[in-house]
């Protein structure tokens, strides 16, 4: 059980819907709050709130440049795991696939 507790301590920010939204903005590129906060039609407070959330859990990083905080996700197994999440909700939003059928399929 103690091996899982690390896991379950690095999906527990990702269970929020709005923080694995934010992930999923910075898989690609790294992106200023404001770029995010548009994009997910947030606020800008709302977003830095998770993502110091998100930064604390190691799943963003941030760089400065300037006065502007760029974030990204923090590393490349993120960054992977992250797109085939958004993968996922792609496939089943346009009803190709049910979330659950993907676990499944993979072990085949």
């Amino acid at each position: 059980m103690t091996v899982l507790c690390p896991l379950a301590d690095l999906f527990r920010p990702l269970g929020d819907p709005t923080r694995l939204h934010i992930v999923l903005a910075c898989v690609e590129q790294k992106r200023a709050v404001g770029a995010i906060a548009e994009s997910l039609g947030l606020s800008a407070s709302l977003v830095s709130h998770h993502l110091r959330l998100l930064r604390a859990a190691r799943i963003v990083r941030a760089a400065r440049q300037g006065k502007q905080v760029f974030y990204v996700a923090a590393d490349r197994h993120y960054q992977r795991d992250a797109r085939r999440i958004a993968g996922a909700r792609r496939g089943a939003a346009a009803g190709r696939c049910h979330p659950y059928q993907l676990n499944h399929e993979s072990r085949r």
